[in-house]
């Protein structure tokens, strides 16, 4: 198991790959995290937007997490993606990955990191791995992303 930092041009197909595999994200939330990708490819840290990959020993990542900086804040920051490729899940390894974005984001002086999903049934282990690694929720807003399906945000200090 590695980890790297560095975005590639071959992650935007690994980072399409990876959510579609969960069975989470809806086609035009995986459209959004290639836009972040090619938009990170295009500006480099201008961007905004930091990734952490975790890869084989071929270097085929299969695990990511996004995050940066909320633009008009003051050490708050935003995790826009955390996901683990289906065949790998259950190891940790979403349990890792998060570690080392809080670090990073300690690193460059966030002081709360923030995280935003579904409310929707098929997201309760989704809750559940948030509480467990220490998270608290924050509010829920009501048919947020469509009638029944709300947005849970959760918030950890650093």
């Amino acid at each position: 198991m590695r980890f790297r930092t560095k975005l590639l041009e071959t992650d935007v197909e690994f980072v399409k790959d990876i959510l579609s595999s969960t069975g989470f994200f809806h086609d035009h939330e995986i459209d959004i995290a290639v836009e972040i990708c090619a938009e990170t490819l295009a500006k480099g840290d201008d961007a905004g937007y930091s990734f952490i990959f975790i890869e084989d020993e071929d270097n085929k990542p299969y695990g990511f997490t996004s995050f940066g900086e909320i633009p008009c804040t003051k050490n708050r920051f935003d995790l826009y993606w955390i996901a683990v490729h289906e065949k790998m899940r259950g190891k940790g390894l979403g349990s890792i990955l998060l570690e080392k974005s809080e670090k990073a984001v300690k690193e460059r002086g966030g002081k709360i990191l923030y995280i935003e999903t579904s409310s929707r049934k098929q997201y309760d282990p989704t809750k559940e791995f948030y509480l467990k690694n220490g998270y608290k929720i924050e509010t829920i807003l009501e048919n947020f992303y469509d009638d029944g399906d709300g947005k849970v945000i959760y918030s950890k200090r650093m």
